[in-house]
């Protein structure tokens, strides 16, 4: 896929902010990534730009050849424009780091964007599944799937010593933010060692009362081990946040109604906004369409608008380079525009 082709990606928004996954109103999405590194060549922080090119060859063959990743493409970051690789970190499927990537590297996009491979960022494949909602352990066994197709053909190092699941839970908890008992979630969540992270995961700021829960490590522990215990731990945040939605219902109706109704106001009538205004905003119509309280709206626009309000997402959407103040300006455009489509009726919270 070139650059060109990477514009089909603008019209088809990613699957994950579908509401149809369980838990939706909890639960942005689900991702399970694991990190993997071929036998017989250096690791990628020794590796010299052949052998990362032998690595990308290899890789890239091996992808082709997998069910699970059929149809896909593969997008190599010395191919693409520097705001193509921003918009794919926007969307989610490469990492930061890999925006400014020179060397030998790419991204094996599936079909859908259920799957991808990150070629050739700290380690040689970074195998990433996700799924809308709150579905761990379809997540683990989609990316077991292309690991264990992909270990037909490629072998791979393992290490008894080193860590290389990477599993996280994208939730959004206004309750807990609202009634102050965020920092004693959080404090225990990094008690029993796991992490939370901001918008666009680590080192990533915290936006719209969106969290990244995600283990920390896997020393210790076997991979499954890993899934289950952020399984039980996530199950519990959402128990928490749920407690407190039933007591911000029951004290605090009328504020929170007052505080969702004016924030659809200001995205259906804005004639220049932020991408951050937008985030704050979007989380406040998304609490009251979980609560069953405020103007209709659908979880899957409002959370495509998280995306799609984005820097380089807004310059791909109008075929142009823009400015700080054009850009505010088209999303605001943008935003009228989506919030005005027709959309299903929501349905009840969980």
């Amino acid at each position: 896929m070139s650059s060109a082709g990477l514009n089909q990606l603008v019209d088809k928004p990613s699957r994950w902010l579908s509401e149809a996954g369980p838990n939706a109103d909890l639960v942005l999405s689900t991702r399970v990534r694991l990190a993997r590194n071929l036998r017989d060549i250096p690791f990628t922080q020794r590796a010299a730009e052949e052998e990362m090119g032998i690595v990308v060859s290899r890789v890239v063959s091996a992808c082709q050849s997998s069910p699970s990743l059929a149809g896909g493409d593969f997008l190599a970051m010395g191919e693409l424009t520097e705001l193509d690789r921003q918009f794919l970190a926007e969307r989610h499927l490469i990492s930061r780091e890999m925006v400014s990537e020179v060397r030998p590297a790419g991204l094996f996009l599936a079909a859908g964007e259920g799957a991808t491979v990150m070629v050739n960022e700290e380690d040689h494949l970074r195998l990433t599944t996700v799924v809308a909602g709150f579905e761990i352990d379809r997540a683990w066994e989609a990316v077991r799937r292309v690991e264990e197709e992909l270990d037909s053909a490629l072998e791979f190092a393992y290490s008894e010593e080193l860590g290389y699941l990477t599993a996280s839970v994208f939730v959004h908890l206004p309750s807990l933010v609202l009634t102050k008992r965020i920092r004693q979630v959080l404090r225990g969540i990094s008690q029993v060692g796991l992490a939370v992270r901001g918008f666009y995961g680590e080192g990533s700021e915290i936006l719209g009362n969106f969290f990244q829960i995600s283990n920390q490590t896997t020393l210790g522990l076997s991979e499954r081990e890993t899934i289950e215990n952020l399984e039980k731990v996530t199950r519990q945040v959402l128990e928490a946040e749920v407690r407190a939605r039933r007591v911000l219902l029951k004290e605090a109706h009328l504020q929170i109604e007052d505080k969702v109704f004016r924030a659809y106001g200001t995205l259906s009538h804005a004639r220049v906004i932020s991408a951050h205004e937008v985030i704050n905003l979007v989380s406040a119509v998304r609490f009251g369409v979980a609560l069953g309280i405020g103007p209709e709206a659908d979880l899957t626009t409002l959370n495509q608008l998280l995306v799609m309000t984005q820097p380089a997402h807004l310059q791909k959407l109008g075929k142009r380079e823009m400015t700080e103040a054009e850009r505010n300006v088209f999303r605001a455009t943008l935003v009228r525009e989506r919030l005005a489509e027709p959309h299903p009726t929501p349905g009840p919270a969980s």
